[in-house]
C-alpha cells in the first residue's frame, strides 16, 4: 500500500533532505508540503536540485487536508513545533524533527530551551526517536521525537558501553565536530562564508549546549544513576557531517567487542576493525554511522570515534527510519543508498 505523508517545514535543510530520501521509497507518496513564508512557490524555486521531481506546490499548514495524510513529518523550529502539533488531528502519526518533545521532563525542556513547554500532555505520549534503541516503542507510537544530531552521534558511541558497565561513568570526555548545516538554513552572520571558512571554533563551551539535556536523560536512565559527560562541540567549515571523538576509561578491546556485538544486526551501524578510525567522508549523504575504537597510549583508556551525516542519520534519515517502523514498512526502505564519495 502507498502511505501519504505531509512535510511541514519543507523549505529547510531537513525538509529538503526528507524529500530527497522519500524519492527513493517504494511505498511513500508526498501529498503535501508546507512552508509558511514560501507558500505558493514550487520546490524547484526553493531547492533547484529537486526540480526533476513532481512535487506538490508549497502551501500553508492550514491549507492541508490531514484526513488524507497517514503520517506527518514536522521539520519546524523549536517552540513552533509544539504549537503546531497541538493543533493536528489526534489520530495522526507524527515524526517531529525539532527538540520540542525529546526531553521527558518539561522542567528540563524549560532549563535547556528557555521557555515553558506548552504541550505537556502531548509530550507524555512522545517516544524518543533513536531507532536502534527504541524500536518496539516506535512501532506503536503516535508521536516520535527525533533526536538531536549531536546527541545521536554521542549515543551511538556510548550507549552499549554504559549499559554494559564497561567504562568509568565519571570520566567521559566527548569532543565533537559538526558541519555548518547543523545550524539550519536561516541567515546568520557567523555562518557567512567569509566568517566560517578557513577555520573552526568551539561553541557552547562549558556545558551550555542544549543536546546535553538528551545526554543527561538517556545516559542516566541507562546507568540507573546520574551521568554527566564533558561535552564540547566545534563548528567546522564543511556542509555535512559529525565526528564525535570520545575519551573513556576502560579496556579498549572489550569496548570494541561490546560495540561490535551490540550493532552486529543493525543495518545502519557499522563497527570498524579495531584501531581503524571513521571519517565523515565515508558516510556523507547516507543513513550509516561508522564507529571505531582505538587503544589510547595511556594504559586503561580507550578512544571511541563515531561519524555520521547530520542531515541524514542525524535527522531526516532517522525520521524516515522511524516512519518506516510506524507505518509497518521495512525499516531500511528508502535508506540503503550508498554514501557520496568523494
Amino acid at each position: 500500500m502507498t502511505h501519504k505523508v505531509a512535510i511541514l517545514g519543507a523549505s529547510g535543510y531537513t525538509g529538503a533532505e526528507l524529500i530527497r530520501l522519500i524519492a527513493g521509497h517504494p511505498n511513500i507518496e508526498i501529498k503535501a508540503l508546507a512552508a509558511e513564508r514560501k507558500a505558493g512557490m514550487e520546490m524547484a524555486q526553493v531547492f533547484p536540485h529537486l526540480r526533476h521531481m513532481k512535487l506538490p506546490t508549497l502551501c500553508k499548514i492550514g491549507e492541508i487536508d490531514f484526513s488524507e495524510i497517514d503520517l506527518c513529518f514536522c521539520a519546524l523550529p523549536h517552540k513552533t513545533s509544539q504549537e503546531v502539533i497541538s493543533a493536528l488531528p489526534s489520530d495522526l502519526k507524527i515524526v517531529d524533527l525539532s527538540a520540542d518533545f525529546r526531553l521527558r521532563d518539561p522542567a528540563e525542556y524549560e532549563k535547556w530551551y528557555g521557555n515553558p513547554h506548552s504541550a505537556v500532555e502531548i509530550q507524555k505520549e512522545a517516544v524518543y526517536g533513536l531507532s536502534e534503541f527504541y524500536r518496539e516503542e516506535i512501532k506503536s507510537a503516535h508521536l516520535v521525537a527525533g533526536t538531536g544530531c549531536n546527541a545521536a552521534t554521542g549515543q551511538f558511541a556510548l550507549r552499549p558501553l554504559i549499559s554494559g558497565g564497561l567504562i568509568d561513568l565519571d570520566d567521559i570526555i566527548l569532543d565533537l565536530k559538526c558541519a555548518v548545516s547543523g545550524a539550519g538554513r536561516a541567515l546568520k552572520e557567523n555562518l557567512l562564508h567569509a566568517e566560517l571558512s578557513e577555520g573552526y571554533n568551539a561553541y557552547a563551551v562549558g556545558g551550555t549546549h542544549r543536546h546535553l539535556g538528551e545526554f543527561d536523560q538517556e545516559f542516566s536512565a541507562l546507568a540507573g544513576r546520574p551521568v554527566k559527560v564533558q561535552f564540547t562541540p566545534h563548528l567546522v567549515p564543511a556542509n555535512r557531517g559529525i565526528l564525535a571523538t570520545v575519551y573513556v576509561k576502560g579496556d579498549a578491546q572489550a569496548i570494541h567487542q561490546a560495540l561490535a556485538t551490540a550493532y552486529a544486526a543493525e543495518p545502519f551501524l557499522e563497527v570498524l576493525p579495531f584501531g581503524e578510525a571513521p571519517s565523515t567522508h565515508h558516510v556523507r549523504g547516507s543513513n550509516f554511522c561508522h564507529v571505531g575504537v582505538a587503544q589510547d597510549r595511556i594504559e586503561g583508556r580507550a578512544i571511541v570515534i563515531a561519524a555520521l551525516d547530520n542531515l541524514t542519520k542525524g535527522s531526516s534519515g532517522q525520521a524516515l527510519q522511524n516512519a518506516n517502523l510506524m507505518l509497518g514498512e521495512e525499516e531500511t526502505a528508502g535508506l540503503m543508498m550508498a554514501p557520496l564519495f568523494p
